[in-house]
């Protein structure tokens, strides 16, 4: 085979990759705009559409070197996608967050706490106190946690709701969980709180069938001043990764062909699971968004990234902090892969986003994020 020939057929199969990339990337963006219930194959290959459009950029730097009319291919796509695009990457520079927000602004935290390491509470309370004081030092008006586990109820129990407002000196909160939640049999509850310096004229926690953690969500009607925010604060239905799932993903030396099969089957079959399941929760959410008279917020672990079917259903009308002012992937979940930005918080187009943070501190699997806010009256 002579160079030339070997050049050309090269060059043939960087172009047909180049353009298979391209397809894969727009049939992922394309998810959030289809049912996962029929076509959950495009949800799944919306969790790698980070991946497709890095390549995609790659693509453009190796063909500026070797024949810069093909970089067209990446840069048209990505182009014709761009909103898409820029949810998946923030293109922007990093700027400095001031701790010190302004006079007007309305600071807000979401954060999956995983139940403030409850389970070793009644042998240390170090990672407890150190989660309090992370979110003392930040200062939140409002905060969102999901993944709360305490007590709200006189008895024996690891972690006691007053110790939580104790520790955050909030003098409102609205604490939402399934009555029949009763962990250890210590009347302890899995749920979702929302916590303000603000007054709470309204709560409202919401259920559906299978009336289990994820199919409930809750909000709350927070005053400032004059005007009345509606909250809410949601927890779509994870993966349910075990442990064995975990390790197969992130171990690459596990070769084992039966243990492959079973493996992958047992991940994809929970994909598709909490794709259908998040399609039904965040249709039952923006129902009650839908309703809402005021101004909303909401914030959450959505456990989806990006451009699904459930972070376009409830961003849509309202403005991501991150993609609003912050940077780069922005990653909240800090296993599995490195690019899983799941935790949002959406405001709406109503309030001017002043800045936006990531604390990338691990005290439980999920990192804080933190956005400022001010309404804009004009």
């Amino acid at each position: 085979m002579t160079k030339s020939l070997f050049r050309r057929l090269t060059k043939k199969g960087f172009i047909i990759s180049n353009f298979i990339v391209a397809i894969l990337f727009l049939g992922a963006v394309c998810s959030k705009w289809l049912d996962p219930e029929t076509y959950w194959i495009f949800g799944l290959m919306n969790i790698a559409s980070f991946y497709f459009l890095a390549v995609l950029i790659l693509f453009i730097f190796f063909w500026l070197f070797i024949k810069p009319r093909w970089a067209l291919i990446s840069i048209i796509t990505i182009a014709i996608t761009w909103r898409s695009a820029n949810n998946i990457i923030a293109f922007k520079l990093p700027g400095k967050f001031s701790k010190q927000k302004a006079d007007n602004d309305i600071r807000i935290m979401s954060w999956n706490v995983a139940q403030f390491d409850v389970l070793n509470f009644s042998k240390t309370h170090e990672k407890f106190y150190k989660m309090m004081q992370l979110i003392n030092e930040n200062q939140p008006d409002i905060a969102c946690f999901q993944e709360v586990v305490c007590s709200d109820s006189i008895g024996t129990t690891y972690l006691h709701l007053s110790t939580i407002l104790d520790s955050l000196k909030f003098p409102y909160y609205h604490y939402s969980y399934e009555n029949n939640e009763n962990w250890f049999g210590l009347n302890m509850h899995f749920g979702t709180i929302i916590f303000s310096k603000y007054p709470i004229v309204n709560k409202q926690s919401v259920s559906h069938a299978p009336f289990n953690y994820n199919s409930t969500f809750h909000y709350a009607d927070i005053v400032k001043n004059t005007d009345t925010i509606r909250v809410f604060n949601i927890h779509l239905q994870s993966l349910k990764f075990s442990k064995g799932n975990v390790t197969y993903i992130q171990d690459e030396s596990l070769k084992e062909k039966v243990t492959n099969i079973t493996e992958s089957k047992s991940i994809i079959n929970k994909m598709k699971s909490g794709l259908i399941n998040r399609k039904k929760q965040s249709d039952w959410i923006r129902e009650e968004m839908d309703k809402s008279p005021y101004f909303l917020i909401v914030c959450g672990d959505f456990n989806d990234v990006p451009n699904s079917y459930a972070y376009e259903t409830l961003g849509n009308g309202l403005q991501n902090t991150f993609v609003e002012k912050g940077s780069g992937i922005g990653r909240t979940f800090s296993g599995i892969a490195p690019h899983l930005r799941i935790d949002n918080i959406f405001v709406d187009k109503k309030f001017k986003v002043t800045q936006f943070t990531r604390v990338a501190r691990r005290l439980s699997d999920h990192f804080p994020i933190i956005a400022d806010i001010n309404l804009n009256k004009q």
